[in-house]
């Protein structure tokens, strides 16, 4: 009995009260300090980059205070200018917050360079798929006297002979040294 008149005491139940109110006011900091650090509900729209040169894209990041960074743009595009954006992310229109880091790939100033392969000593229709894998055009074809028919002698770039290993821009046109089956 004398427990439960202990907790009936007016003693006890401000001490309860006091503790939630502290509780409570902690809470109401906490959260409001919060919601001004990290900027609750202050949003900036990206901006549309699509087709605009970087150095435009750059001042209009600049503009709406939003960081950038240019990614691997490995993949060449003929019909956009040079070092126009190809895509974004985030996409425009959609709600980021100051200083977001923007990643844009960029169409580059030409085609990467790949490494020629080893076509020689194989036969023509091999070497013509494995070019044409790599994203090479064969459009030259000169025939020498060798015993071995439609057989890779060599790989001609601008009318120079070239070596496998060699770099050359993707979806360059090329050539192959062939062999005419004659002695």
């Amino acid at each position: 009995m004398k427990i439960w008149n202990h907790f009936k005491s007016n003693s006890l139940i401000k001490q309860i009260f006091l503790m939630l109110s502290v509780v409570f006011i902690i809470f109401f900091i906490a959260y409001n300090s919060l919601m001004i650090y990290t900027k609750h509900n202050r949003y900036i729209e990206v901006p549309s980059l699509l087709g605009l040169n970087l150095d435009e894209a750059i001042i209009t990041l600049e503009r709406n205070k939003l960081r950038y960074e240019v990614l691997d743009s490995s993949k060449f595009i003929l019909d956009i200018p040079k070092y126009s954006v190809i895509s974004q992310i985030p996409i425009e229109n959609e709600l980021v917050k100051k200083n977001r880091k923007i990643y844009l790939n960029v169409n580059p100033k030409n085609f990467q360079k790949v490494s020629i392969p080893d076509v020689v000593q194989i036969t023509k229709r091999n070497a013509e798929t494995i070019l044409t894998a790599l994203g090479f055009k064969v459009t030259e074809y000169r025939y020498f006297n060798n015993i071995g028919r439609d057989m890779v002698l060599g790989i001609l770039y601008e009318g120079e002979r070239i070596l496998p290993g060699q770099k050359v821009p993707m979806n360059s046109n090329l050539g192959l040294i062939l062999g005419n089956g004659k002695r």
